[in-house]
């Protein structure tokens, strides 16, 4: 079979041990004679697996006792609606960080339920930096401030988290797992499993325990975080499939060395293509200003569209796949999520300096 080098946005690679090991076990888990996605959610067995996947996340994430770990489903885009929901209170207002496309989206959802705001954007510049923003600004009224961590399509990601006296919501859906979260500064982290934290189908919140009986009590028990984080996550049936993949995913990354170790192979799988780009003397260009660059999504553009297509074409006859730029924007887009080797990204790059080369 052709080697295959996954650079795709989401879902992105799962660890080769983590494929073998579901492969061993998840079709007759701990000789049940049933696939994990057969117990009940209800059984011992399938909550050894439950309790174990919320327990290693807070391990590696060092998450503070006061904070609630909840397995949800309808990915991170219901979690746009979601938050608002119990948060939006009559008189209230969501002040909302526009760093990209995905954060347009969180505040158009918002506003379907009730009142938001622009604190900041950088959509002038076509999203590339994240925007910079100073509390004291945030109007009175401020029911949370909502920030994306990181931005797949425009390749760039927050690095100076600010200090709200309000609470502070944020999409880490392509960057969670990857470097440590300032639980001092973060109320609220969400994400969708299906780049760093295992397969589509799960949805992760952690949320700051104390806000849970400030939400709206006019909400249905199912969009409750509180009615989630009251019945550990098992309100309905949940994802279990997803949640056992999430569960050996995690395991894998504390068996790697942890999140430290995760951030430090991110940099320097990512640094061997910005070295790439930087060197190029403009045949590679970068989308995002250096000092908001992301080291999850790299972004960057060719001398002409069809100078890229050709890239393109040429990276997948060699087996690559997922480099496309997203539809919106175009150019190319290298994924650099933690399940991608650092010798796939070494390969990458002795191809582009090759393409260069070939094409200057």
């Amino acid at each position: 079979m052709t080697q295959t080098y996954n650079f795709n946005p989401g879902p992105g690679p799962i660890p080769n041990e983590v494929l073998a090991k579901a492969q061993q076990n998840m079709f007759n888990f701990e000789q049940t004679g049933m696939a994990v996605m057969e117990l009940s959610h209800r059984s011992a067995a399938y909550e050894r697996v439950h309790f174990h996947a919320m327990n290693t996340l807070r391990e590696l994430l060092d998450i503070p006792d006061d904070f609630s770990v909840l397995f949800l489903q309808g990915g991170a885009s219901l979690q746009f609606s979601m938050l608002a929901k119990n948060f939006l209170s009559d008189n209230k207002a969501g002040a909302y960080v526009l760093s990209g496309s995905w954060a347009e989206k969180a505040q158009k959802e918002g506003a379907a339920i009730g009142e938001v705001y622009t604190a900041a954007a950088s959509s002038n510049r076509t999203y590339a930096d994240v925007p910079v923003f100073d509390p004291a600004d945030l109007q009175e009224n401020t029911a949370y401030v909502h920030l994306t961590s990181n931005n797949t399509i425009y390749g760039t990601q927050l690095s100076d988290w600010p200090a709200c006296e309000q609470p502070v919501f944020v999409d880490m859906s392509s960057d969670i797992l990857s470097r440590p979260i300032p639980w001092d500064r973060v109320d609220l982290a969400y994400a969708g499993a299906q780049k760093n934290a295992g397969m589509a189908g799960v949805t992760i919140a952690i949320i700051r325990t104390s806000l849970l009986d400030q939400a709206s009590g006019s909400l249905p028990p199912s969009l409750s975080y509180k009615q989630h984080a009251d019945k550990d996550s098992l309100y309905n049936t949940p994802p279990t499939g997803a949640i056992y993949i999430t569960s050996l995913v995690l395991d894998w990354i504390k068996e790697q060395g942890g999140i430290t170790e995760m951030e430090n192979r991110a940099k320097e799988k990512a640094a061997l293509i910005y070295d790439v780009i930087d060197r190029s003397n403009g045949f590679y260009s970068g989308h995002a200003d250096k000092d908001s660059r992301s080291w999850m999504n790299i972004t960057f553009r060719l001398p002409s569209e069809e100078l890229e297509k050709k890239f393109l074409n040429q990276a997948s006859e060699r087996g690559f796949t997922g480099l496309n730029g997203h539809r919106s924007v175009g150019g190319c887009r290298v994924s650099n999520y933690n399940a991608v080797p650092r010798e796939h990204v070494e390969i990458l790059r002795d191809f582009m300096l090759e393409f260069q080369q070939n094409h200057s």
